[in-house]
């Protein structure tokens, strides 16, 4: 027979006040029930814990066993608050794959109240183009995915929402001065820069622009900072234009309905953890709050 954790607890409880009454109460249980657990457990190890039949004197032996049951009793504590803490979301790693504009306009708020209210969650974010953030999915190092992406089989995808797309150019540039009529053809000849985000733009007005393009870039910001030297306009989300830039412009284009959407793509519920599924709850509440 092994020993058993509930031998533990009666045998520590004996040892501690002293008499199978007193382990009793404080457990709950009766006398009997006690001396029968404690029997067991001196008959398994084989040997004797206690001096007497009163209970009031450990052995050595049992002095030893008490320090031993003492810090088992103490692990067994821990492990059981550890699960119950994944269970009810309140411990777990969460790993987080979104796009810049995402990571810097939307999760910030989310994550400081999540993070307030579950302080034994990790969490883990990375923020990168759309197709790193769909190839973290598929390959395992993302829990969470937010970002323009097609339906994945085998995840779950909710909409959190879209913003219009338009010309990002700095303050006071020429496009600015006939905004109100800015179409395709008013970046020809104009040095544009390309982004990730342009091959979701199916407008037959822009392709040509978008072949002509003598630069690529990925990163939000770095894309922001290159308009804001010179060297070129964009197109991007309307949200993708951090707050920070005040001297450049977001001009919409007139006649032109693109939006781009945003996603977030996680397993079913039940493939993922408690603190991901809170996690995910609170991201979905929040993209349905704000969307368009």
């Amino acid at each position: 027979m092994a020993i058993k954790i509930e031998m533990l607890r009666c045998f520590s409880a004996v040892a501690d006040h002293g008499s199978l009454m007193g382990a009793a109460e404080a457990l709950g249980r009766t006398p009997s029930a006690i001396s029968m657990m404690l029997r067991q457990f001196e008959d398994h190890i084989g040997a004797p814990l206690f001096e007497t039949a009163r209970k009031s004197h450990l052995t050595p032996l049992g002095v030893l066993v008490r320090t031993e049951a003492a810090r088992e009793l103490a692990h067994y504590a821990r492990t059981v608050d550890a699960i119950e803490a994944l269970a009810r979301a309140r411990a777990g790693n969460v790993r987080i794959s979104c796009t810049p504009s995402v990571a810097q306009t939307m999760m910030p708020p989310i994550l400081r109240d999540f993070m307030h209210a579950r302080p034994g969650v990790r969490i883990d974010m990375r923020d990168t183009d759309s197709g790193t953030v769909q190839r973290d999915l598929i390959e395992g190092r993302a829990d969470i995915g937010i970002a323009s992406m097609p339906h994945m089989p085998g995840f779950r995808r909710d909409l959190l929402f879209s913003d219009p797309y338009g010309v990002v150019c700095p303050i006071g540039h020429a496009l600015a001065e006939r905004w109100q009529q800015l179409s395709w053809a008013d970046l020809d000849g104009i040095d544009f820069i390309a982004n990730g985000l342009c091959a979701q733009i199916d407008d037959e007005g822009f392709q040509p622009i978008l072949a002509a393009s003598r630069l690529m870039v990925r990163n939000t910001a770095s894309i922001l900072r290159m308009v804001r030297a010179g060297a070129g306009v964009t197109i991007l989300p309307q949200l993708a234009v951090l707050p920070e830039f005040l001297d450049l412009e977001f001009l919409p284009l007139v006649n032109s309905a693109i939006r781009r959407e945003v996603w977030m793509v996680t397993l079913p519920d039940t493939g993922i953890s408690p603190a991901v599924q809170a996690l995910a709850q609170v991201i979905r509440d929040a993209g349905t709050d704000t969307a368009d």
